[in-house]
């Protein structure tokens, strides 16, 4: 069931979606909505938009949107009622008792999260027991103290077929929870087995003190090297950093980034207690965002090899699209952190760490490196480049650099301005463009996507999606509908959203887009709040009510089979800019 109606009204007057969506996404005013860079896809041009006056976000570039529960449930990969509960109790409100919502995902998350815990429990031990000195041995010989392996909860997974099954099947759970939860699998036989099997295991544990997955690594140079928990109800690796939940309390200045996990274990163990790295996966744009919740710096202390390097240009752009700090050391004596450390100890890698350049002197560098500055073309070269780099600065900081940059190659700083800003100019007119015509042209293939799946035209499409919008502003509508023909939409969402809206408007019930979070998909709350985000008011609501069911009667009338738009792409561009 449900949950009931007065406790989300509740909740809703006491949730504000833009103090919730601000401790995540730096947002700008902008009139009566807010704007800023999408947590849910790159961009460098803010498409993200927060509207106060209905309570919801979407974004013009990826298509997500919804209400404040919606905005949670991606952003901190939980479901609905875990997304209602953290709400809840930022607002200080208490779930309803009456046992009136259906919570059984949200209790499976919590049986997956228990077998984690269980799971860890049973690596460690067996880490410590006669059996496990194997996996035991191999963590001191890479210079890690009883202690570090506590701290991080480091075990070993048995080489058996079924030893951590049946320690959980002891412990009553189900081989199709384990299965749920990522540490078993079903064979061909319909037979269960354990995932990892004579490896060194790490526990991947969130910021709130959950084991919610782990990585497995191997101790000679069989393949497989390493196996991870794939993505599961409680776990997105995309999502996720190891040794957060650590860092978090230690990053009030930055946050160390590094490519694995025994990086940060042994630069946590040699006192650099704020250093994390992504889970078996390339940075991600939700990794950076949530890296943005707890620091305004980020040292990036990549491997020097040449998936290490591709890794550290990856990451920079990425950090380009933030408000952090990016600095990035110039490691040299070792393959990475963990080597270096060993060779050369605490204080040498501290003073690499101390010396570390900003992302722009980096670029400069590596630029400077690529090309010969004691030829003329070689410096025509390397200023186009740096005109490239600083075009993305503060002004503040082009003035320095341009100063710099004058005195070393002999060139006047204005000439290199005059460049500068001529490049700056030509850049945002081409994003601006680019942006417009990616917003338009995504409505057009969705619009035709629609047309083509629907069997109908873009203008029964805008017709239907007006209507809907309609309603939701304007609720006196419905006493212009009774006679309606729902079937003649012609779109299954459409259909199933009106007849919600009706319902909840005849029975006195509210229709603001948090009461339809339960009964709508992401996918869907994101098209209605798109539907809802394109929508102007109206000078005569009811008279435009009134001419969008007839272009639905009509184009149901005469549609006959035919999929043909009555509509050209130019004709859509302009309805599209009239809102």
């Amino acid at each position: 069931m449900p949950l009931n109606e007065s406790f989300l009204q509740e909740l809703k007057f006491k949730t504000d979606i833009e103090d919730i969506i601000s401790g995540y996404v730096s947002l700008k005013k902008r009139g009566s909505t807010s704007l800023g860079l999408c947590p849910f896809h790159n961009e460098k041009t803010p498409s993200f938009t927060v509207y106060n006056d209905t309570q919801s976000f979407y974004c013009f570039g990826c298509g997500a949107g919804g209400d404040a529960v919606t905005f949670i449930k991606k952003i901190e990969n939980l479901d609905y009622i875990d997304a209602v509960k953290l709400l809840a109790q930022r607002a200080g409100l208490q779930m309803p008792d009456d046992n009136s919502y259906d919570d059984s995902l949200s209790k499976k998350r919590r049986r997956i999260l228990e077998i984690n815990r269980e799971a860890a429990r049973f690596f460690y031990s067996y880490l410590l027991s006669p059996q496990g000195k194997v996996g035991l041995d191999y963590y001191l010989n890479r210079g890690l103290s009883m202690n570090t392996i506590k701290r991080f909860g480091l075990g070993y997974a048995p080489d058996s077929w079924d030893s951590l099954l049946k320690h959980l099947k002891d412990k009553g759970f189900r081989p199709s929870e384990m299965v749920d939860a990522g540490v078993v699998k079903i064979g061909k036989n319909n037979r269960y087995y354990d995932i990892f099997r004579n490896r060194v295991m790490t526990p991947i544990i969130d910021v709130r003190g959950n084991v919610i997955a782990f990585g497995g690594r191997v101790l000679d140079d069989s393949k497989p090297k390493y196996i991870n928990t794939s993505d599961t109800l409680v776990y997105k690796k995309t999502n996720e950093l190891f040794g957060l939940n650590l860092a978090k309390d230690n990053c009030s200045d930055s946050l160390i980034l590094c490519e694995g996990y025994m990086d940060v274990i042994a630069m946590h163990q040699a006192g650099f207690k704020n250093a994390v790295a992504g889970c078996g996966t390339a940075l991600t744009n939700e990794q950076v965002r949530l890296i943005s919740r707890y620091t305004k710096e980020v040292i990036l202390t990549y491997d020097a090899d040449e998936a290490g390097q591709k890794a550290l240009n990856k990451a920079i752009g990425l950090f380009k699209q933030t408000d952090i700090k990016v600095r990035i050391p110039a490691l040299s004596g070792g393959k990475d952190p963990d080597e270096i450390i060993k060779k050369f100890g605490r204080d040498k890698f501290k003073g690499m760490l101390e010396g570390a350049s900003n992302e722009i002197e980096f670029a400069l560098l590596d630029l400077r490196n690529k090309n010969n500055l004691n030829t003329t073309q070689g410096k025509i070269d390397f200023l186009s480049g740096a005109i490239k780099i600083l075009s993305d600065v503060s002004p503040i900081e082009q003035d320095l650099y341009l100063t710099r940059l004058s005195g070393e190659l002999g060139v006047e700083k204005a000439s290199i301005k005059i460049q500068l800003n001529d490049y700056i100019k030509r850049k945002k007119s081409r994003q601006k463009r680019n942006m417009y015509k990616s917003v338009i042209n995504d409505n057009i293939r969705e619009n035709q996507k629609l047309t083509y799946e629907n069997n109908t035209t873009i203008r029964q499409i805008k017709a239907e999606e007006r209507i809907i919008a309609l309603l939701l502003r304007y609720p006196d509508c419905r006493n212009l509908c009774s006679d309606f023909d729902v079937e003649k939409f012609s779109s299954v969402f459409i259909k199933r959203v009106f007849k919600e809206i009706i319902s909840r408007l005849n029975n006195h019930l509210d229709v603001e887009l948090i009461n339809f979070s339960q009964s709508l998909t992401d996918d869907e709350l994101g098209r209605l709040s798109g539907i809802i985000a394109r929508t102007c008011e109206s000078k005569n609501a009811k008279k435009e009510f009134s001419d969008c069911l007839n272009i639905v009667n009509e184009e149901y009338e005469k549609s006959n089979g035919t999929s043909s738009s009555s509509m050209t792409d130019d004709e859509f561009r302009k309805l599209f800019n009239n809102g």
